[in-house]
């Protein structure tokens, strides 16, 4: 071969070489970023815990978005149901010692919240289950549909400087699954006759108010009852990824302010723009309902409405 056929070859070879690098280099670049953890230091929920009442200028907390935070991790020993069938969903909570937790703060009546809502937001439950002496929490659940669940615990550990936590985890329920869509913009929610009308604004990163207004018949309800210490329970959970923001009441039964309807007045404040689903649970009658709607952060509240799914009493 002449010299110049060898200088040839030669950075021929050395493009080559180059090029592959290259290409391992771009290979090596979209690993590290599809890596990067999805849920950074930014949504470390803020002092005031997992209730989202915050300042009027400063983004709410996500919560839910974790297994683990602040040293507690939340396990689930069931991981899988069966749709249409009665189960008892069990699950602990476990310190940074991997001790289960035994102690909690008792918050509007109970030591600790429980959701269970499918991926699409269509099915809800709002329960609360018992809790052994080692720890042990365990709650009947029958969940009517298939498909991805998120496991939502809303508590606050009894130690000296806890803070409340929402943990989340997925709960795998079998059978033939069949997606839907989240329902259109609707004002109104009906669930057993009651019509619950929703007035206010959700907006990301600033208090707004969210007024509930409940009537059977046409007639406005004004003899609410109590539930959990309240005349209503909001919680609102975000379109796509489940983030959980718990949002209370403004006044509550007793305090000589507060009329029992038909109005419920809560505070709330968005993590974020994007859609949300909002479950109330009010009790009348003896019995506890859930209105559901969809709201757009950022935009009037104007949601898809609709009852979500309960096969067993509502859940409660």
């Amino acid at each position: 071969m002449n010299t110049g056929l060898r200088i040839s070859a030669f950075a021929a070879a050395l493009a080559a070489t180059f090029g592959t690098a290259y290409g391992v280099g771009e290979g090596l670049d979209l690993v590290a970023a599809e890596s990067t953890p999805a849920h950074d230091e930014r949504h470390a929920p803020s002092p005031s815990g997992a209730d989202g009442h915050t300042g009027h200028d400063t983004p709410a907390a996500a919560g839910g978005l974790q297994i683990s935070e602040g040293g507690y991790r939340l396990e689930l020993e069931t991981s899988r149901v069966t749709a249409g069938h009665h189960s008892a969903l069990r699950f602990v909570v476990r310190d940074g010692q991997g001790r289960a937790v035994t102690e909690y703060r008792r918050e509007h009546e109970k030591e600790l919240h429980l959701i269970v809502v499918s991926r699409d937001l269509l099915t809800y439950r709002h329960l609360h289950p018992r809790r052994a002496a080692d720890g042990t929490w365990t709650t009947p659940v029958d969940l009517p549909r298939a498909g991805g669940y998120r496991v939502l615990a809303d508590f606050t550990p009894e130690t000296k400087g806890a803070r409340g936590l929402t943990l989340g985890a997925d709960l795998a329920v079998g059978g033939p699954y069949r997606p839907q869509e989240l329902p259109g913009a609707d004002r109104t929610a009906r669930v057993d006759g009651y019509d619950v009308e929703l007035d206010g604004t959700l907006s990301p990163g600033k208090a707004g108010e969210l007024r509930l207004s409940v009537s059977r018949d046409g007639k406005p309800v004004t003899d609410l009852q109590p539930y959990l210490g309240a005349y209503g329970h909001l919680v609102a959970l975000r379109a796509g990824d489940l983030a959980y923001l718990h949002v209370h009441p403004n006044g509550e039964p007793g305090d000589g302010k507060t009329d029992a309807g038909p109005a419920v007045s809560f505070t709330a404040t968005a993590p974020s723009s994007g859609g949300y689903r909002l479950f109330l649970d009010f009790k009348h009658d003896g019995v506890v309902r859930t209105a559901a709607f969809t709201v757009n952060a950022g935009a009037a509240a104007e949601g898809g409405s609709g009852t979500p799914e309960h096969s067993d009493g509502h859940g409660h």
